[in-house]
This record gives C-alpha cells, structure tokens and sequence, in this order.
C-alpha cells in the first residue's frame, strides 16, 4: 500500500503536466464548477487562471487563442464565450501592467493569492479581483468569470459597490467592459442569467 501511495505521488504531477494550457485553465473557469463554490469563490480562480495564462504565453503558446480554447471546452458559446475570454486576457493585461508576473507575484497567483503590485502608484498594494457589477447589486452573477476583473485594493476599497472600475489599467473605455450594457441582463448577456 505504501508503495502504491508513493508511486501515485510520483505519477500525479506528470498527470497535470500532460494537460494542455487550455485544459489547465478550463477546468478553473467552467461555470458548472463554478456554480458549486461559495460566495467570492471565483475569485482565487481569476487569479490562477491568469498565472496559467502567462505561463502559457511564456511556452510559447498565444494566449487568446488558450483562452477561447478554454472557453470552449467548458461549453460556452455566443456571446457569453467572447466576453469571457475577453474578460480572461483583460486581467492578464492588468497584472501584467501592474507588474504582478514576477516570480514572487506568480507563485502567489498560481494558489489564488493576491500578488504585491510592483508597477505604478498601486505599488506595495495588493491585487484583488473586483466586481464589475458589484456582488451587492447582482450576487447571481458572482461566478461569472466575464463579471470579475483583477484591481488594486485599494481602488476596489474604494469604488464600493459602483458599476465598474473606472480605470484605465487594462487600457480599456468603460464601452467595451463586460457590465457595461443596459440589455437583458446586467451585463448585457442572457447566456449569464442563472
């Protein structure tokens, strides 16, 4: 039995190796898994996920199209898939620009830990994920990878429970968020209503 046990420890890591980075970030976005965590349990996913995309992007893989494969094969399509894989590549740009993909910024992220902000006026802050439309105004919206936008803390302290975030670190207008439509649901996506 101990052997067995051993011999598991030695073959589980080379399992996950075997994942590509799309099946690697798939699995933290599908929204059936989603819906089983808890309230802001998403949020340490946004965080690993965007690790995974850089380490993606780092192999040489292009992580847009890591990301609409991920998307896919969660089974999401129209308008809910684009939106998401935008919102996947949105926070890579953000962590990126705020200088979070350092070693010590990923190791963080790859456990779903908010890394130290090293870029910027946020410098020394920490990087959390935030609501664009607030838990408080749509909680039903909660697990929705397209509604969770990686901020500095004290920007996301800030904005309480406002429509968005307001800032320019992805290098996005507010016209092009997620959020950001008043058709169907709040952000603009029946695919997203529960």
């Amino acid at each position: 039995m101990l052997l067995l046990r051993a011999l598991l420890f030695l073959l589980l890591p080379s399992l996950a190796l075997a994942l590509t980075p799309a099946q690697q970030v798939a699995s933290l976005i599908d929204p059936a898994k989603l819906a089983t965590l808890a309230a802001r349990g998403a949020n340490p996913r946004v965080q690993k996920y965007t690790a995974q995309l850089h380490e993606a992007r780092q192999a040489g893989h292009d992580p847009a199209q890591v990301a609409v494969d991920a998307v896919a094969l969660t089974g999401m399509t129209g308008e809910a898939a684009r939106l998401t894989a935008e919102a996947m590549l949105r926070n890579l740009t953000i962590a990126e620009r705020l200088g979070c993909l350092t070693p010590a910024g990923l190791h963080d992220m790859r456990r779903g830990q908010s890394p130290t902000i090293t870029l910027g006026p946020y410098t020394g802050d920490q990087l959390s994920v935030d609501h664009i439309i607030p838990f408080a105004v749509a909680p039903q919206l909660d697990h929705v990878i397209a509604n969770l936008e990686l901020m500095p803390l004290r920007m996301n302290i800030g904005k309480k429970d406002k429509m968005g975030s307001g800032s320019s670190i992805s290098g996005n207008d507010s016209a092009t968020r997620a959020g950001d439509s008043d058709a169907g649901t709040p952000c603009g996506c029946q695919e997203f209503a529960p």
